[in-house]
């Protein structure tokens, strides 16, 4: 594989999403191939199992039930578009992925460990993200953003975000003990950082590594050396 495939990821509130974009911008802007991408969803099939995940009137889904939809978008995901995107030498540049699914099903909903690794496994093709950010933000805080979103944009919350704190706080613990065993590809960063200063933290730290890379792997890098 040619590429170079970064995942973020973080508890609702921590603006991944819009750290995600900011270095898609960035790379971009710099002469960088990128892809920007998240999961949830990525492809039409995806999509559609997103539109059941957040469905507030599936209250009742079992975590089992929850845990394969994520594992059919993924697969599909990956398959259609990350695999082929990274042999084609590109940046990926996705919004969560299978840290997200032990920290939430496993951690968050009690699914055993080895079952969830061995199901990433399979619908992530072995596929694995070559730098990972977890935007680290205590539950209360960012489900106060959140809150502060839905009544601005005056959007329903979906059936992830009324969950309990509780349940948010072991989703925490989660995303930490990942990055605790796999210290040197999770990156954790304060999600409390003002955007603009976590942005440009966040792009010295991947524009360094993909200088550093040069033809690494056969990814011709032509930004400009700074």
């Amino acid at each position: 594989m040619k590429g170079y495939f970064i995942t973020f990821e973080g508890l609702e509130g921590a603006g991944k999403s819009t750290q995600a974009k900011r270095l898609f911008e960035s790379l971009v802007a710099h002469g960088y191939p990128c892809l920007l991408t998240s999961e949830p969803g990525g492809t039409p099939i995806g999509e559609a199992i997103r539109a059941i995940l957040g469905n507030v009137e599936f209250k009742d889904m079992v975590p089992l039930t929850e845990l394969y939809l994520f594992s059919a978008s993924r697969a599909q995901h990956v398959e259609k578009v990350i695999k082929p995107s990274i042999e084609e030498g590109k940046i990926i540049i996705c919004d969560r992925f299978c840290d997200a699914t032990l920290a939430y099903q496993g951690f968050g909903r009690g699914v055993p460990e080895n079952l969830i690794r061995e199901t990433n496994s399979r619908a992530s093709w072995n596929v694995r993200p070559d730098l990972t950010f977890y935007l680290d933000i205590e539950p209360t805080k960012g489900m106060t953003r959140v809150s502060q979103r839905i009544q601005e944009l005056e959007i329903p919350a979906d059936r992830i975000e009324k969950e309990k704190i509780e349940f948010f706080e072991r989703v925490r613990e989660g995303y930490l003990y990942i990055a605790r065993e796999e210290p040197n590809r999770v990156k954790v960063l304060d999600a409390t950082m003002e955007y603009d200063d976590l942005a440009a933290k966040i792009f010295d730290i991947v524009h360094g590594i993909l200088v550093r890379m040069k033809f690494k792997d056969g990814l011709q890098i032509e930004a400009p050396i700074e």
